[in-house]
């Protein structure tokens, strides 16, 4: 009936029933742990029994153990040499399984450590194993990376030797190598090679420009340049000249300087030539149709004001030694260098660069400051003799009785007067400004009629007050024949010496030709003229400047032709 009843309740209820028997049964002692197939059979036979059965059961039971336990002792008498060994086996093991124990402890410490020391030395096998696999690459490409290094050394070689287009191409290789490899420090190291032997192939080819090269020459090397891709457009051009300056400038220095003539004359022979070449080389060079494209976020550059402003300033330069030169005092050539400076302008009117029109001051001015300066010192010299001089009437024209042949003037031209013989101050006085005159009269040009004929007015004031002075100083000690002398001086200064410096001045300076200039006639009225040619130019030029306009404001800049041409004719 229990067992039906435990079918009944299923698994879980015989557990729990087992459950509570162990409890009930193990009361006062520990339960034996649930689960054991023996103890279930046993419980679940006892369910099953009678009462009087389970009454009889724990005598049984004990019974049954006091059997066991002789059974046991019985076993033990006879066979305790067997119990005492499994004793002693039994320890044994347990000791076994304690050394084993703690063997594994330490076998469990030491598995860590060899397990990473196990990852390095896969690591370092990998490594290896790369390395020898690149090692074997690089076998078998030994002759590719030899060539590969010997790059620097061959560059070296073409720079050294002038081979530009195998160095370019070098050059080239290289770039390529480092954008596939730049991480490679071999390949690094190769570059920075190769850029110091670029380095110096650059200085060597703007070297060669420093030197006296013809077209093609300057042809080749600028593609060279170009090809080393390490200027700008503007930077080249700049470079360009630059380096062609200085050849100009070594030339220009080399020519001596102890004579003033000679060396201007050497300085237009050499500017003529060499400017001239140095301008044809940079128009076939550099194109200036099309405007610098410049980098992003910059203005666009105008390359023609990089050419005209270098020929500007080097025509400057050539003004300032020619009037450096013109100062210093060129004897009576000056209108042979005014020939050849106006010959050299009209040669560079062919490349845009016509500067005749900057010739005319310097060389008035030149004139000028000549004329000035040998009328002063004409005046010196007048004072000197009048500060020794004592009026005694000259024997060859006052006392003697032979007469004195007069030279006849020939036609078209002014013979100084001979009377002026008897007073040797006036007759010296002359001879100065005759002097002065005949080196003017080399360049004559009509705009300094003006200050020609003030210098001459301050000239004779001059010589007036010097005069004055003698007669003031000798006047107490003058006898009659001596006042009678000075008589004859003053009245020579007045009628004879200044009327016909008056008339020298007007055969340099035609009075209807400064008429003409001015705009006026013989008579002071006012008059038209028409000028054609340079002429015309020339008082453009001029007028502009009155209007406060410069030619540079009308100019084409890549030809300095003037663009209102066009206008004008239409």
């Amino acid at each position: 009936m229990a067992g039906a009843a435990a079918a009944a309740l299923g698994p879980g209820g015989a557990d729990l029933e087992e459950a509570s028997l162990l409890a009930w049964l193990f009361r006062r002692a520990q339960p034996p742990p649930s689960g054991d197939a023996e103890l279930s059979a046993y419980l679940a036979e006892l369910s099953g029994l009678g009462l009087e059965v389970l009454r009889r059961e724990p005598a049984r039971l004990a019974e049954e153990r006091a059997q066991l336990g002789a059974q046991t002792r019985a076993l033990a008498f006879a066979h305790y040499k067997t119990f005492i060994r499994s004793a002693e086996c039994t320890a044994g093991t347990r000791r076994g399984f304690a050394g084993i124990e703690e063997g594994l402890d330490r076998l469990l410490g030491r598995l860590a450590p060899f397990a990473e020391t196990c990852r390095n030395f896969s690591r370092e096998a990998e490594q290896i194993a790369q390395s020898r696999r690149m090692n074997s690459l690089t076998l078998n490409r030994h002759t590719e990376i030899l060539e590969v290094l010997e790059i620097p050394q061959l560059m070296d070689t073409c720079v050294r030797n002038s081979y530009h287009e195998e160095a370019l191409g070098l050059v080239a290789y290289v770039r390529r190598l480092e954008k596939k490899h730049a991480d490679i420090p071999v390949i690094q190291g190769i570059v920075a090679e190769v850029r110091q032997s670029t380095q110096l192939m650059l200085t060597q080819l703007i070297q060669q420009l420093r030197t006296n090269i013809q077209l093609p020459a300057c042809l080749r090397l600028i593609g060279y340049l170009r090809c080393m891709d390490v200027f700008t457009e503007a930077e080249l051009r700049i470079t360009f000249l630059q380096a062609r300056d200085i050849w100009l400038r070594s030339i220009l220095a080399a020519i001596p300087d102890n004579s003033p003539y000679v060396h201007i004359t050497k300085t237009i022979e050499a500017y003529r030539v060499h400017l001239f070449d140095i301008i044809t080389q940079y128009r076939a060079i550099f194109a200036d149709e099309e405007p610098l494209v410049p980098p992003s976020g910059q203005e666009a550059l105008n390359e023609s004001t990089i050419f005209h402003g270098w020929v500007l300033q080097k025509v400057s330069q050539f003004l300032q030694v020619l009037e450096r030169d013109l100062q210093r005092g060129v004897g009576g050539r000056l209108d042979s260098l005014l020939g050849q400076c106006m010959y050299f302008g009209l040669s560079f009117s062919r490349v845009g660069a016509d500067f005749r029109g900057q010739l005319a001051p310097i060389f008035q001015q030149v004139a000028l400051q000549t004329f000035q300066k040998a009328v002063q010192e004409g005046v010196n010299k007048f004072q000197e003799e009048m500060n020794s001089y004592t009026l005694i009437p000259a024997p060859a024209v006052l006392s003697s009785t032979i007469p004195v042949a007069v030279p006849t003037a020939q036609p078209a031209t002014l013979q100084p007067p001979v009377v002026l013989l008897d007073f040797p101050p006036l007759a010296c006085f002359l001879n100065n400004f005759l002097a002065a005159f005949n080196d003017l009269r080399l360049c004559c040009p009509v705009a300094l009629a003006q200050d020609v004929a003030a210098a001459m007015e301050d000239a004779l004031r001059q010589a007036t007050k010097i005069i004055l002075a003698f007669h003031r100083a000798e006047e107490v000690a003058f006898s009659s024949r001596e006042q009678e002398l000075f008589a004859q001086f003053c009245m020579m200064f007045l009628e004879d010496l200044v009327p016909y410096l008056n008339r020298c001045l007007q055969l340099l300076f035609p009075p209807a030709q400064i008429a003409q200039t001015l705009g006026l006639n013989e008579a002071g009225e006012e008059t038209t003229w028409e000028a054609s040619g340079w002429a015309a130019r020339i008082v453009q030029h001029e007028m502009d400047h009155l209007q406060g306009i410069l030619y540079i404001d009308k100019m084409d800049s890549k030809t300095f032709t003037n663009v209102h041409w066009a206008e004008l004719q239409d």
